[in-house]
């Protein structure tokens, strides 16, 4: 009889001792079998064999005492726990609430640069004269909002209107002037 067989008699049989000396013997065999799950799945796969191994250790020989009636047996059930965790990794991937079905994309980092300061305030500006031309107490709103950093109650004591227009009136200002400046109108 080989050392693992002897070893999973004596884990059969409850000796304590006997899951760490049976891993040290089998651990190698356990990472080429790990190794060779692996390579079959897809690329970008973030579990490395040596942590497959662990965690179907832990699930072969974990709280509990475990039988095997021989080596065939402990390596068909270390197979097993190995796909079972497999499965469960990729059942996980795909689960909504970890964003399955998602994609990954990676974006340069100039992708997002706000504009400076300088760009800002004068696309703002072009944009606020376009909207003042159309809409004038929707423009002073901002004005009053954006570059004196008013209240809503405030802008409405100024401008003589309730608060709830002043609310209104902002709301529309705002997605205006961002479309406005999405599109780049000039004045």
């Amino acid at each position: 009889m080989s050392d693992a067989t002897l070893l999973i008699t004596a884990v059969r049989q409850g000796d304590t001792g006997a899951a760490a000396r049976l891993l040290a013997v089998v651990y190698d065999e356990l990472r080429k079998l790990a190794a060779s799950k692996m390579a079959r799945e897809a690329p970008g796969q973030t579990l490395q064999p040596t942590a497959l191994v662990h965690e179907a250790w832990l699930r072969l020989v974990g709280a509990q005492n475990p039988s095997f009636a021989n080596r065939a047996h402990f390596f068909s059930a270390a197979a097993e726990a190995m796909r079972r965790i497999l499965i469960d990794r990729a059942r996980r991937k795909l689960a909504v609430r970890h964003g399955g079905l998602q994609h990954r994309a990676d974006w340069a980092e100039d992708a997002f640069v706000a504009p400076g300061p300088d760009e800002q305030i004068l696309a703002v500006h072009d944009a606020l004269e376009l909207l003042a031309r159309e809409y004038p107490l929707q423009a002073e709103v901002v004005k009053l909002r954006y570059f004196a950093g008013m209240t809503n109650d405030e802008a409405a004591a100024v401008l003589g209107v309730a608060e709830s227009s002043v609310r209104n009136y902002w709301t529309f200002a705002r997605s205006w002037l961002f479309d406005a400046i999405k599109q780049g109108r000039k004045t």
